[in-house]
Protein backbone atom coordinates (compact mmCIF):
# COMPACT_ATOMS: atom_id res chain seq x y z
CA UNK A 1 0.00 0.00 0.00
CA UNK A 2 2.68 2.25 0.89
CA UNK A 3 4.39 1.89 -2.81
CA UNK A 4 1.41 2.28 -4.57
CA UNK A 5 1.17 5.91 -2.18
CA UNK A 6 4.48 6.56 -3.52
CA UNK A 7 4.22 5.80 -6.98
CA UNK A 8 0.74 7.71 -7.04
CA UNK A 9 2.64 10.88 -5.54
CA UNK A 10 5.35 10.25 -8.42
CA UNK A 11 2.64 10.20 -10.93
CA UNK A 12 0.83 13.22 -9.44
CA UNK A 13 3.69 15.11 -9.32
CA UNK A 14 4.68 14.13 -13.08
CA UNK A 15 1.56 15.32 -14.50
CA UNK A 16 2.13 18.53 -12.15
CA UNK A 17 4.93 19.16 -14.04
CA UNK A 18 3.63 18.39 -17.34
CA UNK A 19 0.88 21.24 -16.51
CA UNK A 20 3.60 23.90 -14.99
CA UNK A 21 5.89 23.01 -18.19
CA UNK A 22 2.33 23.61 -20.83
CA UNK A 23 1.22 27.08 -18.47
CA UNK A 24 4.83 28.66 -19.20
CA UNK A 25 4.91 27.40 -22.67
CA UNK A 26 1.09 29.45 -23.12
CA UNK A 27 2.22 32.21 -21.11
CA UNK A 28 5.73 33.11 -22.98
CA UNK A 29 4.31 33.02 -26.72
CA UNK A 30 6.58 34.60 -28.48
CA UNK A 31 9.39 32.62 -27.61
CA UNK A 32 7.65 29.26 -27.75
CA UNK A 33 6.81 30.18 -31.27
CA UNK A 34 10.87 31.25 -32.16
CA UNK A 35 12.18 28.02 -29.95
CA UNK A 36 8.90 25.96 -32.36
CA UNK A 37 10.53 27.91 -35.59
CA UNK A 38 13.55 26.28 -35.19
CA UNK A 39 12.95 22.83 -34.48
CA UNK A 40 9.92 22.88 -37.01
CA UNK A 41 12.58 23.82 -39.74
CA UNK A 42 14.75 21.12 -38.62
CA UNK A 43 12.07 18.24 -38.75
CA UNK A 44 11.20 19.73 -41.92
CA UNK A 45 14.27 19.46 -43.65
CA UNK A 46 15.55 16.23 -42.33
CA UNK A 47 11.75 14.69 -42.83
CA UNK A 48 10.80 15.91 -46.30
CA UNK A 49 13.91 14.52 -47.50
CA UNK A 50 13.33 10.79 -46.80
CA UNK A 51 9.35 11.44 -47.64
CA UNK A 52 10.94 11.88 -51.60
CA UNK A 53 13.46 9.44 -51.07
CA UNK A 54 10.95 7.15 -50.48
CA UNK A 55 8.43 8.17 -52.53
CA UNK A 56 11.11 7.85 -55.19
CA UNK A 57 12.61 4.26 -54.08
CA UNK A 58 9.05 3.17 -54.13
CA UNK A 59 8.22 4.39 -57.35
CA UNK A 60 10.91 3.25 -58.84
CA UNK A 61 10.51 -0.70 -57.24
CA UNK A 62 6.97 -0.63 -58.48
CA UNK A 63 8.77 0.10 -62.14
CA UNK A 64 11.00 -2.02 -61.39
CA UNK A 65 8.58 -4.92 -60.56
CA UNK A 66 6.96 -5.04 -64.43
CA UNK A 67 10.39 -6.41 -65.69
CA UNK A 68 9.71 -9.48 -63.12
CA UNK A 69 11.87 -11.31 -60.29
CA UNK A 70 11.84 -14.64 -62.67
CA UNK A 71 12.53 -12.98 -66.03
CA UNK A 72 16.45 -12.76 -68.31
CA UNK A 73 17.12 -10.57 -70.63
CA UNK A 74 19.32 -11.54 -72.56
CA UNK A 75 21.42 -8.05 -73.98
CA UNK A 76 24.50 -7.10 -75.05
CA UNK A 77 25.60 -4.47 -72.74
CA UNK A 78 24.92 -5.55 -68.69
CA UNK A 79 22.41 -2.94 -67.09
CA UNK A 80 24.32 -2.74 -64.21
CA UNK A 81 28.47 -2.55 -63.96
CA UNK A 82 30.22 -6.19 -62.52
CA UNK A 83 30.89 -5.76 -59.40
CA UNK A 84 34.34 -5.14 -58.32
CA UNK A 85 35.42 -5.14 -62.08
CA UNK A 86 36.01 -2.50 -64.12
CA UNK A 87 33.42 -1.31 -66.44
CA UNK A 88 35.24 -2.24 -69.81
CA UNK A 89 32.94 -0.33 -72.37
CA UNK A 90 35.14 -1.52 -75.07
CA UNK A 91 34.93 -4.76 -74.36
CA UNK A 92 31.14 -4.80 -74.22
CA UNK A 93 31.28 -2.63 -77.46
CA UNK A 94 32.80 -5.69 -79.70
CA UNK A 95 29.95 -7.80 -78.62
CA UNK A 96 27.05 -9.49 -81.05
CA UNK A 97 23.49 -8.90 -80.03
CA UNK A 98 20.96 -11.47 -79.60
CA UNK A 99 19.24 -12.39 -82.86
CA UNK A 100 16.06 -14.89 -83.89
CA UNK A 101 18.28 -17.61 -84.89
CA UNK A 102 19.48 -17.82 -81.37
CA UNK A 103 15.49 -16.90 -79.94
CA UNK A 104 14.43 -19.86 -81.70
CA UNK A 105 17.22 -22.45 -80.46
CA UNK A 106 16.35 -21.40 -76.84
CA UNK A 107 12.60 -21.21 -77.23
CA UNK A 108 13.35 -24.97 -78.98
CA UNK A 109 15.56 -26.32 -76.74
CA UNK A 110 14.94 -24.46 -72.70
CA UNK A 111 13.70 -26.55 -69.99
CA UNK A 112 13.05 -24.43 -67.55
CA UNK A 113 11.45 -21.58 -69.16
CA UNK A 114 7.41 -21.09 -69.49
CA UNK A 115 8.11 -18.66 -72.38
CA UNK A 116 10.77 -17.04 -75.00
CA UNK A 117 9.98 -13.80 -76.83
CA UNK A 118 12.45 -12.10 -78.92
CA UNK A 119 11.95 -8.53 -78.31
CA UNK A 120 12.90 -4.84 -80.65
CA UNK A 121 12.45 -1.29 -80.56
CA UNK A 122 12.05 2.10 -82.25
CA UNK A 123 10.89 5.30 -82.00
CA UNK A 124 8.30 6.63 -85.04
CA UNK A 125 5.59 9.42 -85.73
CA UNK A 126 2.79 7.97 -85.54
CA UNK A 127 -0.82 9.48 -87.30
CA UNK A 128 -4.74 8.97 -87.47
CA UNK A 129 -6.53 11.50 -89.88
CA UNK A 130 -4.80 15.05 -89.22
CA UNK A 131 -3.27 14.29 -85.85
CA UNK A 132 -0.22 12.97 -85.41
CA UNK A 133 2.25 12.43 -82.84
CA UNK A 134 6.33 12.18 -82.92
CA UNK A 135 8.78 10.05 -81.45
CA UNK A 136 6.73 7.38 -79.85
CA UNK A 137 8.16 4.23 -78.46
CA UNK A 138 7.20 1.16 -81.05
CA UNK A 139 7.53 -2.45 -79.63
CA UNK A 140 7.53 -5.39 -81.40
CA UNK A 141 7.80 -9.17 -80.11
CA UNK A 142 7.42 -12.51 -80.79
CA UNK A 143 4.00 -13.73 -79.80
CA UNK A 144 3.95 -15.22 -76.68
CA UNK A 145 4.86 -11.81 -74.70
CA UNK A 146 2.01 -11.47 -73.11
CA UNK A 147 3.06 -14.76 -71.11
CA UNK A 148 5.89 -12.76 -70.49
CA UNK A 149 4.03 -9.63 -69.05
CA UNK A 150 0.52 -9.05 -68.08
CA UNK A 151 -1.09 -7.15 -70.53
CA UNK A 152 -4.54 -5.30 -68.95
CA UNK A 153 -6.69 -3.88 -71.97
CA UNK A 154 -9.22 -0.87 -71.33
CA UNK A 155 -10.39 -2.15 -74.83
CA UNK A 156 -9.23 -4.71 -77.77
CA UNK A 157 -7.90 -7.72 -77.28
CA UNK A 158 -3.95 -9.47 -77.81
CA UNK A 159 -3.25 -10.79 -81.04
CA UNK A 160 -3.85 -14.23 -81.68
CA UNK A 161 -1.18 -16.91 -83.01
CA UNK A 162 -2.09 -16.95 -86.53
CA UNK A 163 -2.05 -12.96 -86.93
CA UNK A 164 1.06 -13.23 -85.25
CA UNK A 165 2.45 -16.06 -87.19
CA UNK A 166 1.57 -14.31 -90.59
CA UNK A 167 2.47 -10.78 -89.37
CA UNK A 168 -0.66 -9.10 -90.16
CA UNK A 169 -0.84 -5.41 -89.92
CA UNK A 170 -2.22 -4.65 -86.69
CA UNK A 171 -1.50 -2.83 -83.45
CA UNK A 172 -1.96 -2.77 -79.70
CA UNK A 173 -1.61 1.16 -78.36
CA UNK A 174 -1.16 2.55 -74.76
CA UNK A 175 -3.70 4.63 -73.15
CA UNK A 176 -2.12 8.18 -74.09
CA UNK A 177 -1.55 7.09 -77.12
CA UNK A 178 -5.19 6.55 -77.66
CA UNK A 179 -6.12 9.48 -75.95
CA UNK A 180 -4.13 12.13 -77.88
CA UNK A 181 -4.37 10.05 -81.46
CA UNK A 182 -8.19 9.27 -81.09
CA UNK A 183 -9.56 11.98 -78.71
CA UNK A 184 -13.70 11.21 -78.24
CA UNK A 185 -13.27 7.98 -80.61
CA UNK A 186 -12.68 4.28 -80.03
CA UNK A 187 -9.36 3.33 -81.45
CA UNK A 188 -10.37 -0.22 -81.75
CA UNK A 189 -10.90 -1.56 -85.44
CA UNK A 190 -9.87 1.88 -86.79
CA UNK A 191 -6.48 2.64 -88.95
CA UNK A 192 -3.52 4.73 -87.99
CA UNK A 193 0.05 5.39 -89.73
CA UNK A 194 3.32 4.12 -87.66
CA UNK A 195 5.75 5.62 -89.99
CA UNK A 196 4.53 4.95 -93.08
CA UNK A 197 2.80 1.83 -92.63
CA UNK A 198 -0.76 1.31 -92.10
CA UNK A 199 -2.05 -0.74 -88.93
CA UNK A 200 -5.31 -1.88 -87.50
CA UNK A 201 -5.90 -0.92 -83.89
CA UNK A 202 -7.27 -4.13 -82.11
CA UNK A 203 -6.32 -3.39 -78.67
CA UNK A 204 -5.96 -0.63 -76.10
CA UNK A 205 -3.77 -1.07 -73.20
CA UNK A 206 -5.28 0.11 -69.69
CA UNK A 207 -2.90 3.40 -67.91
CA UNK A 208 -0.51 1.96 -66.30
CA UNK A 209 1.66 5.66 -65.49
CA UNK A 210 5.03 6.47 -65.93
CA UNK A 211 6.85 3.61 -65.89
CA UNK A 212 10.63 4.15 -66.70
CA UNK A 213 12.37 1.14 -66.60
CA UNK A 214 9.41 -1.27 -68.67
CA UNK A 215 11.34 -2.62 -71.99
CA UNK A 216 11.06 0.17 -74.68
CA UNK A 217 9.73 2.67 -71.76
CA UNK A 218 6.21 4.27 -71.06
CA UNK A 219 3.53 1.75 -71.98
CA UNK A 220 1.09 4.24 -72.34
CA UNK A 221 3.25 6.42 -74.88
CA UNK A 222 4.24 2.90 -77.04
CA UNK A 223 2.98 1.12 -79.59
CA UNK A 224 3.01 -3.02 -80.04
CA UNK A 225 3.40 -4.82 -83.22
CA UNK A 226 3.68 -8.68 -84.33
CA UNK A 227 7.16 -9.14 -84.71
CA UNK A 228 6.47 -10.98 -88.56
CA UNK A 229 5.04 -7.53 -89.31
CA UNK A 230 7.20 -5.55 -87.79
CA UNK A 231 10.61 -6.96 -89.03
CA UNK A 232 9.56 -5.94 -93.17
CA UNK A 233 10.45 -2.55 -91.91
CA UNK A 234 12.82 -2.85 -89.02
CA UNK A 235 16.33 -4.38 -88.85
CA UNK A 236 16.25 -6.65 -86.23
CA UNK A 237 20.04 -7.42 -87.02
CA UNK A 238 20.89 -3.61 -86.06
CA UNK A 239 21.71 -2.76 -82.25
CA UNK A 240 19.61 0.67 -82.90
CA UNK A 241 16.34 -1.95 -82.18
CA UNK A 242 17.76 -2.92 -79.36
CA UNK A 243 17.24 -6.48 -79.85
CA UNK A 244 16.40 -8.59 -76.93
CA UNK A 245 16.16 -12.07 -76.24
CA UNK A 246 13.51 -12.62 -72.90
CA UNK A 247 12.87 -16.06 -71.39
CA UNK A 248 10.54 -16.34 -67.88
CA UNK A 249 10.90 -19.29 -65.70
CA UNK A 250 8.67 -21.68 -64.97
CA UNK A 251 6.66 -22.17 -62.16
CA UNK A 252 8.65 -23.22 -59.06
CA UNK A 253 12.06 -23.00 -60.94
CA UNK A 254 14.74 -20.85 -59.42
CA UNK A 255 15.95 -17.81 -61.54
CA UNK A 256 19.31 -18.65 -61.22
CA UNK A 257 18.92 -22.54 -62.55
CA UNK A 258 17.02 -20.46 -65.70
CA UNK A 259 20.45 -18.28 -65.76
CA UNK A 260 22.59 -21.10 -65.47
CA UNK A 261 20.78 -22.85 -68.81
CA UNK A 262 20.56 -19.62 -70.47
CA UNK A 263 24.06 -19.24 -69.95
CA UNK A 264 25.21 -22.60 -71.45
CA UNK A 265 22.74 -22.47 -74.23
CA UNK A 266 24.08 -18.92 -75.06
CA UNK A 267 27.90 -20.23 -75.27
CA UNK A 268 27.12 -23.10 -76.74
CA UNK A 269 26.18 -21.12 -79.72
CA UNK A 270 28.90 -18.07 -79.78
CA UNK A 271 31.19 -21.40 -79.72
CA UNK A 272 32.98 -19.87 -76.44
CA UNK A 273 36.01 -21.45 -75.40
CA UNK A 274 35.37 -22.84 -71.01
CA UNK A 275 38.22 -20.21 -70.58
CA UNK A 276 37.00 -17.03 -72.31
CA UNK A 277 34.51 -14.59 -70.77
CA UNK A 278 31.01 -14.58 -71.64
CA UNK A 279 30.09 -12.02 -74.76
CA UNK A 280 26.40 -11.25 -73.51
CA UNK A 281 24.61 -10.06 -70.65
CA UNK A 282 22.40 -11.77 -68.45
CA UNK A 283 20.29 -9.19 -66.81
CA UNK A 284 17.97 -9.54 -64.21
CA UNK A 285 15.93 -7.82 -61.72
CA UNK A 286 18.28 -8.60 -58.61
CA UNK A 287 20.85 -6.63 -60.04
CA UNK A 288 19.34 -3.43 -60.55
CA UNK A 289 17.30 -4.14 -56.40
CA UNK A 290 21.04 -4.79 -55.53
CA UNK A 291 22.55 -1.41 -57.20
CA UNK A 292 19.61 0.56 -56.12
CA UNK A 293 20.38 -0.36 -52.09
CA UNK A 294 23.52 0.87 -52.32
CA UNK A 295 22.89 3.81 -53.93
CA UNK A 296 19.58 5.04 -51.49
CA UNK A 297 21.47 3.95 -48.46
CA UNK A 298 23.97 6.88 -49.98
CA UNK A 299 21.39 9.10 -50.27
CA UNK A 300 19.82 8.27 -47.25
CA UNK A 301 23.08 9.12 -45.53
CA UNK A 302 22.89 12.74 -46.96
CA UNK A 303 19.74 13.17 -46.03
CA UNK A 304 20.85 12.49 -42.14
CA UNK A 305 23.21 15.39 -42.35
CA UNK A 306 20.98 17.75 -44.62
CA UNK A 307 18.77 17.40 -42.02
CA UNK A 308 21.14 16.88 -39.14
CA UNK A 309 22.64 19.97 -39.30
CA UNK A 310 18.94 21.74 -38.80
CA UNK A 311 18.44 19.86 -36.26
CA UNK A 312 20.82 20.65 -34.19
CA UNK A 313 20.47 24.26 -35.16
CA UNK A 314 16.92 23.82 -33.47
CA UNK A 315 18.36 21.68 -30.26
CA UNK A 316 20.32 24.91 -29.68
CA UNK A 317 17.41 26.84 -30.24
CA UNK A 318 15.49 25.14 -27.04
CA UNK A 319 18.69 24.26 -25.11
CA UNK A 320 19.03 28.54 -25.07
CA UNK A 321 15.66 28.98 -24.42
CA UNK A 322 15.72 26.35 -21.20
CA UNK A 323 18.33 28.23 -19.70
CA UNK A 324 16.73 31.64 -19.96
CA UNK A 325 13.72 30.12 -18.71
CA UNK A 326 15.34 28.33 -15.83
CA UNK A 327 17.35 32.10 -15.17
CA UNK A 328 13.77 34.09 -14.98
CA UNK A 329 12.22 31.53 -13.21
CA UNK A 330 14.82 30.94 -10.26
CA UNK A 331 12.59 32.69 -7.63
CA UNK A 332 10.11 30.42 -8.35
CA UNK A 333 12.00 27.17 -8.41
CA UNK A 334 13.82 28.37 -4.58
CA UNK A 335 10.00 28.86 -3.50
CA UNK A 336 8.85 25.22 -4.97
CA UNK A 337 12.16 23.62 -3.55
CA UNK A 338 11.78 25.74 -0.22
CA UNK A 339 7.58 24.32 -0.20
CA UNK A 340 8.98 20.76 -0.80
CA UNK A 341 9.40 19.96 -4.10
CA UNK A 342 12.32 17.29 -5.01
CA UNK A 343 15.58 17.66 -7.45
CA UNK A 344 13.32 15.15 -9.85
CA UNK A 345 9.72 17.40 -9.99
CA UNK A 346 12.23 21.06 -11.03
CA UNK A 347 14.00 18.10 -13.67
CA UNK A 348 10.75 16.59 -14.70
CA UNK A 349 9.63 20.06 -15.21
CA UNK A 350 12.05 21.50 -17.26
CA UNK A 351 12.30 18.53 -19.27
CA UNK A 352 8.39 18.41 -19.93
CA UNK A 353 8.59 21.87 -21.28
CA UNK A 354 11.67 21.22 -23.86
CA UNK A 355 10.01 17.99 -24.95
CA UNK A 356 6.70 19.39 -25.41
CA UNK A 357 8.53 22.27 -27.16
CA UNK A 358 10.19 20.15 -29.47
CA UNK A 359 6.96 17.72 -30.40
CA UNK A 360 4.84 20.64 -31.13
CA UNK A 361 7.68 22.12 -33.63
CA UNK A 362 8.13 18.42 -34.85
CA UNK A 363 4.25 18.16 -35.19
CA UNK A 364 4.10 21.47 -37.04
CA UNK A 365 7.02 20.52 -39.18
CA UNK A 366 5.52 16.72 -40.19
CA UNK A 367 2.24 19.19 -41.23
CA UNK A 368 3.85 21.36 -43.06
CA UNK A 369 5.64 18.05 -45.19
CA UNK A 370 1.71 16.34 -45.08
CA UNK A 371 0.55 19.84 -46.82
CA UNK A 372 2.95 19.91 -49.49
CA UNK A 373 2.44 16.29 -50.21
CA UNK A 374 -0.59 16.90 -51.24
CA UNK A 375 0.33 20.16 -53.18
CA UNK A 376 2.94 18.45 -54.94
CA UNK A 377 0.71 15.45 -56.03
CA UNK A 378 -1.48 17.70 -57.88
CA UNK A 379 1.26 19.15 -59.98
CA UNK A 380 3.53 16.21 -60.56
CA UNK A 381 3.54 12.68 -61.63
CA UNK A 382 5.62 10.87 -58.67
CA UNK A 383 3.52 10.24 -55.94
CA UNK A 384 4.95 11.56 -52.70
CA UNK A 385 3.40 10.14 -49.43
CA UNK A 386 4.31 10.82 -45.76
CA UNK A 387 4.29 7.47 -44.60
CA UNK A 388 3.50 6.07 -41.06
CA UNK A 389 6.98 5.55 -40.58
CA UNK A 390 8.19 8.88 -41.54
CA UNK A 391 5.61 10.24 -39.19
CA UNK A 392 6.79 8.24 -35.91
CA UNK A 393 10.87 9.10 -36.80
CA UNK A 394 10.01 12.91 -36.81
CA UNK A 395 8.19 12.69 -33.46
CA UNK A 396 10.93 10.03 -31.89
CA UNK A 397 13.81 13.04 -33.25
CA UNK A 398 11.91 15.69 -31.85
CA UNK A 399 11.84 13.77 -28.34
CA UNK A 400 15.32 13.13 -28.25
CA UNK A 401 15.83 16.64 -29.33
CA UNK A 402 14.01 18.10 -26.54
CA UNK A 403 15.48 15.49 -24.07
CA UNK A 404 18.67 15.93 -24.87
CA UNK A 405 18.34 19.87 -25.23
CA UNK A 406 16.37 20.23 -21.89
CA UNK A 407 18.85 17.77 -20.06
CA UNK A 408 21.71 20.25 -19.05
CA UNK A 409 18.83 23.62 -18.11
CA UNK A 410 16.45 20.80 -16.39
CA UNK A 411 19.78 19.27 -14.31
CA UNK A 412 20.80 23.08 -13.10
CA UNK A 413 17.40 24.01 -12.31
CA UNK A 414 17.44 21.16 -9.86
CA UNK A 415 20.59 21.79 -8.42
CA UNK A 416 19.86 24.84 -7.06
CA UNK A 417 20.24 25.79 -3.91
CA UNK A 418 16.41 27.24 -2.22
CA UNK A 419 17.86 29.97 -0.35
CA UNK A 420 19.88 31.30 -2.46
CA UNK A 421 17.14 30.62 -5.40
CA UNK A 422 14.90 32.33 -3.53
CA UNK A 423 16.84 35.61 -2.64
CA UNK A 424 17.62 35.97 -6.55
CA UNK A 425 17.45 39.40 -7.88
CA UNK A 426 16.94 38.63 -11.66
Amino acid sequence: MKKIRKKMKVLTNLAESFSTAYHTLKVNRLRTFLTLFGITIGIFAIISVFTVIDSLERSIKKSLSTLGNDIIYIQKWPWTPPSGQEYAWWEYLKRPIPNLDEYRFIKEHSQLSRAVVFQASTRKSVAYRSESLKNISVNTFSHDYNQIQKLDFAEGRYFNRIESAKGVNLAIIGSKVADELFEGLSPVGRNMKVGRNRVTVIGVLKKQGEDIVSPGGNVDESIMLPLNYARRFLDLRSESVSPTIIARAREGIPVEDLTMEMEHFMRNLHQLKPAEKNDFSLNVLSMINNQLASIFGVINMAGWLIGGFSIIVGGFGIANIMFVSVKERTKQIGIQKALGAKNYFILSQFLFEAVLLSLIGGGVGLLLIFLGSLIANQSIELKIMLTFGNILLGMFISVVIGIISGLAPAQKAARLDPVIAINSTF
